[in-house]
């Protein structure tokens, strides 16, 4: 059981690491910080970007949950 958690927990890490790195950047220049606040403040975030956030935070939740049962069946 604890290997078969270990194993995922390695696999979530490895696909969080991979999904934030191939989120585009929020300062792609001066351009893109003038443009990506504008887009940030009314909300216009579509396309891959929005995929990759949704896919990371879920990511990033299984990450906290799978850390603290691995904590927990350590102890």
């Amino acid at each position: 059981m604890h290997t078969i958690l270990v194993v995922l927990y390695v696999i979530v890490c490895i696909s969080l690491i991979a999904t934030v790195l191939l989120q585009s950047g929020k300062s792609a220049g001066l351009s893109g910080s003038i443009a990506g606040g504008a887009q940030s403040l009314f909300g216009k975030k579509k396309g891959m970007d929005d995929l990759l956030g949704r896919i990371s935070t879920g990511l990033a939740v299984g990450f906290m949950a799978l850390a603290i049962v691995l904590t927990i069946l350590a102890s």
